[in-house]
């Protein structure tokens, strides 16, 4: 589901704003030394400062940022997006009960840096932290930026989340993505969308999005929610032996 110009300019212009902050004082604190640092099985290095999780570009020049998660609590506009009625109603309906938290994520595709993302699904992962749990997280994807084909924006298989979890790749060290094999690339659809604009999708759904080639950046705050009264992904712990139940 893509709700188009959702929020507008302004509030957009805040967001920015806002996440540009928390992004030099998290990097701030980790340039301090405050961080524990997780190497994944496909070499990207992970560190964790004061509770949030850098997952730093792989092949950038030098440092830059893929993704801070959770980032919620890092400031208070970004709190309230976890009870604005614009993402939590449509939410709501998406995943069949009232929406509360699982976790939000902020997604940097820095100009000409940013990199690809693989086919996958969201499902793996959060069946390895949640299990059967995992079937009803949805995430919404705040757009904070002009999304394009050029610089990086998403691609879907419509009518993926209804055919359940795919074969993940058995070439893939962390057993998380999709075997591209299993893919019908003629079904793909790009979503270009201004910024503003929210696109709200299943853990089910299949995706990926290419690097960006452009001169500017593609930024986006990822909200998953799932049934209220469950767990936050802050308070579970991944455990790749579950992955064994999937395909």
């Amino acid at each position: 589901m893509l709700l188009r110009e959702l929020f507008t300019a302004a509030e957009v212009d805040r967001l920015r704003n806002v996440v540009e902050r928390v992004h030099a004082e998290v990097i701030s604190a980790a340039e301090a030394g405050e961080t524990t640092v997780n190497v994944w099985p496909d070499g990207h290095r992970l560190e964790t400062v004061r509770g949030t999780t850098i997952h730093w570009e792989p092949d950038a020049a030098g440092k830059a940022v893929r993704s801070l998660s959770p980032v919620s609590r890092l400031d208070p506009l970004l709190e309230t997006l976890w009870d604005e009625p614009r993402l939590v109603e449509p939410m709501s309906s998406l995943i069949g009960a009232p929406a509360g938290r699982f976790v939000a994520k902020l997604n940097f595709k820095r100009a000409g840096v940013g990199s690809e993302f693989a086919w996958h699904q969201d499902f793996p992962y959060w069946y390895g932290c949640c299990g059967a749990d995992a079937y009803d997280i949805a995430t919404a994807v705040v757009m904070l930026d002009d999304n394009t084909a050029a610089n990086g924006a998403m691609t879907l298989i419509p009518g993926s989340p209804a055919e359940g979890p795919v074969r993940r790749d058995p070439l893939d060290p962390t057993g998380l993505l999709v075997d591209p094999t299993a893919v019908d690339e003629s079904r793909a659809v790009t979503v270009e969308a201004p910024a503003g604009s929210v696109l709200m999708f299943p853990g089910l759904m299949v995706h990926r999005s290419a690097p960006n080639h452009t001169a500017t950046d593609r930024r986006s705050l990822l909200y998953c929610f799932q049934p209220s009264g469950r767990p936050e992904l802050s308070a579970l712990h991944y455990n790749p032996e579950r992955l064994a139940d999937l395909p």
